[in-house]
């Protein structure tokens, strides 16, 4: 039987053999109401994340991102944990309520200040910024006015990035418009999972879908006028869909979930129109569609982020009629919240984008795994080998799709540190780095090692404690 040594042994083998293309970009990624804290400080405005926290039972251990990681006062710490582990890029989001607390209107000067004193000690550091302008956390403000089925929330987003733009642009190169619309249009509109909660079917997901994307392709060309060498993207949630059999009835409901996590966002960014099948299957479900609405969405984007975690198989069932798909669970490996736990996804989502849309750039913007709450060992490690292995089976197939050619020019870890986990609360940390919420110690784990390691493109790492803060 092979100990445990033995098998760090061969896992740090394996990730010094790693490498990736020159100038491949290696970094972490977090957001802001997962890790700031402070929700009401300085001036900030509530989010619909604070309100939707408040509501008995739909956080799984009934907390919230009300202090996380502390981050707004801690953020040094953060940066010296990015810093210590060699990576040349951060992903964060601005928290709109920070900057614009009613979501639109005069900026809040303490929040640019905040964003200022960030993005300026991440430079003095080496380490470039990919600010994101929206990850999940609508000003309330705006929902009261009916969030993203009001088709007015895309010029309030627009207007925020012009303001973002203008505050931060003359350091902030990398822009991402939207994170993930999928999930915070789906989950918080169509089945009640996330925030605001509402529970409206396809109508609601299909909704927001189609007035958020109105709101990035409003943005990008705002952004470029503000900031002539931004290069901008958005990120989105993408997994390979397979049919769970040959039966017609599963490769057709896997056609159709395809068509609503994956074709329906990047058909409308990189080809102009949505996909006519989906239009055909969402009927009177869908919202008014403007004539120039797809051109406005169409804007040239410079990358494409790619958040990946699974691959979906799929039968036909009763979920979110008219798409009418059963999610089929394999026998395998599953992480924390389910997911199950398998490399090859990296690679075929990465063919598949590559193979269909053709985007300019890539970037694996988040990928990572959860386990359940871990705590600092006696020795001073926290030994997550499971984390870690999957970082190295999954960096081995992003190394493979670039051999191939697949434009893929970096890699972002989810997440740079335990946080606040959306409705999982504090249950299923994703961090490559321990927090101790009772002192906001930042210990990095073993996953992190791994990951500076193949970062680093040299020889295996001796393990070593690395901790920050407290």
């Amino acid at each position: 039987m092979t100990s445990s040594i033995d098998k760090r042994r061969i896992l740090d083998a394996r990730a010094a053999s790693l490498v990736l293309p020159q100038g491949f970009v290696f970094g972490a990624a977090t957001a802001a109401y997962q890790i700031e804290g402070a929700p009401m400080a300085d001036g900030k405005g509530e989010s619909i994340w604070d309100r939707f926290c408040e509501v008995p039972g739909v956080i799984i251990d009934g907390t919230s991102g009300d202090v996380a990681c502390d981050s707004y006062h801690r953020w040094k710490d953060d940066i010296a944990v990015l810093k210590a582990l060699g990576l040349g890029a951060y992903r964060f989001s601005f928290a709109w309520t920070r900057l614009l607390p009613e979501g639109r209107g005069t900026a809040n000067p303490n929040g640019v200040a905040f964003y200022d004193r960030l993005i300026d000690d991440l430079l003095a550091a080496g380490i470039e910024p990919y600010a994101t302008l929206y990850h999940w956390d609508l000003p309330q403000a705006l929902q009261d006015e009916g969030g993203w089925y009001n088709r007015a929330t895309a010029d309030a987003l627009a207007d925020y990035a012009g303001l973002a733009a203008r505050s931060f642009g003359d350091r902030v190169k990398k822009w991402t418009t939207l994170n993930e619309p999928w999930t915070f249009c789906w989950s918080g509109h169509a089945s009640g999972e996330d925030a605001p909660g509402l529970r409206d079917g396809t109508r609601g997901g299909v909704t927001a879908s189609h007035h958020a994307l109105l709101g990035h392709g409003k943005a990008v060309p705002i952004i470029r006028a503000e900031v002539p060498d931004a290069s901008v993207g958005i990120v989105f949630d993408l997994n390979v869909a397979e049919p769970a059999s040959a039966d017609p009835r599963d490769i057709a409901a896997a056609r159709r979930f395809d068509g609503a996590q994956n074709r329906w966002f990047l058909d409308a960014v990189f080809k102009g129109s949505y996909p006519k099948d989906m239009l055909d299957l969402y009927g009177d479900l869908l919202p008014a569609i403007h004539a120039d609405d797809n051109a406005v969405i169409a804007a040239p984007v410079d990358y494409l982020g790619v958040n990946i975690y699974r691959r979906s198989v799929i039968a036909e069932g009763t979920e979110l009629a008219p798409l009418n798909y059963r999610r089929v669970q394999p026998e395998g490996l599953y992480s924390a919240v389910g997911y199950e736990i398998w490399s090859r996804c990296m690679y075929d989502v990465l063919r598949y984008v590559n193979d269909n849309y053709a985007p300019k750039e890539i970037y694996i913007s988040e990928n990572g795994v959860a386990t359940r709450p871990e705590t600092v060992g006696a020795d001073g490690h926290v030994w997550d080998e499971l984390r870690a292995a999957y970082y190295v089976e999954h960096l081995e197939q992003v190394a493979k799709a670039a051999d191939e050619g697949v434009p893929v020019r970096g890699y972002f870890a989810w997440t740079l540190m335990d946080n606040f986990e959306w409705a999982y609360g504090y249950t299923t940390p994703f961090g490559i780095t321990h927090v101790d919420y009772q002192t906001q110690k930042r210990t990095v784990k073993y996953s992190g090692e791994i990951y500076a390691a193949i970062a680093r493109q040299e020889a295996a790492i001796k393990p070593r404690s690395m901790a920050i803060g407290g």
